[in-house]
């Protein structure tokens, strides 16, 4: 049987820029503010993915739940090694918790069909809830490894998978049934590098909505459909779904499906409580590596 693994990966605001600027009152985040870039757990899972890959053979699809331009980071997968790229888009989907992501997320995996792996960063760096995955799981009706540091062997002929997960003050090893959902934890697997073939070949890959978006005002949609047609052609589709072509119900998606609410948003400004002026001068220099070092904090 050939191996195949679907990765839950995200685009998300890169948070290191942060500041009080980019939150809405609602404490929602104007992602508009901030750049783009592939959740960093996320882009961990995908390289265990290929990994397992590149030992036992099979292929690996890329899955998100995201914005039109989600499309760059599924190049970004396809550039990796991923042999499919789907985005799931919809207006529909906007404002979703947890709950309403995993509940789209699970519907497009019953799409996708049969599978033996998913694979999944433990959290994203805008949200940190580490809920999508094991959410996910419990809707698909499979057990979930979370936490993952590191897939110690896959059996196929078994259909069992053992891993290594990280706990507090140190890990265990599990063992799971296929199919199973693993979360992946940070510095579990470094990811590889862009393969230039691959670049060269998959930059050309577009999703529906940037083929729409060559189409001109004249609305031609049987010239739309023929550029559709090509591109699948060619392998250089990256599928697109919207709620209809996930059987997903409305009511269950986007802020519609979405409990969480945010009670209230804080900016913190961290200060110092103390802090101790260093004259510029030699005397107040050796003073100062004096303490340092009787304080233990460096010599």
């Amino acid at each position: 049987m050939s191996l195949h693994t679907i990765v839950l990966v995200k685009q998300v605001p890169d948070t290191s820029n942060i500041s009080g600027e980019v939150m809405r009152p609602d404490g929602t985040v104007n992602r508009a503010r901030l750049p783009a870039i592939f959740n960093p757990e996320d882009q961990e899972a995908l390289e265990l993915a290929l990994r397992l890959k590149d030992k036992h053979g099979g292929k690996v699809t890329a899955l998100t739940m995201g914005p039109p331009n989600a499309a760059n980071m599924l190049r970004e997968c396809l550039y990796m090694g991923a042999d499919r790229a789907i985005l799931v888009s919809d207006r529909r989907f906007a404002a979703a918790d947890t709950l309403a992501t995993s509940y789209a997320l699970h519907k497009a995996v019953h799409r996708i069909g049969e599978y033996d792996l998913i694979f999944g960063g433990r959290q994203a760096i805008d949200g940190d809830t580490a809920q999508v995955g094991p959410q996910t799981a419990e809707k698909l009706g499979i057990p979930q490894i979370t936490y993952t540091l590191e897939v110690q062997n896959l059996d196929l002929k078994k259909r069992t998978v053992r891993a290594k997960r990280a706990i507090k003050n140190g890990y265990e090893i599990l063992e799971a049934p296929l199919p199973v959902l693993l979360t992946v934890t940070k510095d579990a697997a470094e990811p590889r590098p862009f393969d230039v073939r691959r670049l060269c070949t998959y930059k050309r890959a577009q999703s529906r909505f940037e083929i729409e978006a060559t189409v001109d005002n004249s609305h031609d949609l049987v010239w739309m459909d023929e550029l559709m047609e090509k591109v699948k052609a060619d392998d250089l589709l990256i599928e697109t779904w919207n709620i209809e072509d996930i059987d997903a119900d409305v009511q269950w998606c986007g802020l519609a499906g979405s409990p969480t609410k945010v009670h209230k948003v804080e900016n913190v400004i961290l200060s110092g409580a103390e802090f101790k002026k260093v004259p510029a001068t030699p005397e107040g220099m050796n003073d100062m590596i004096t303490e340092l070092m009787q304080d233990h904090i460096f010599g």
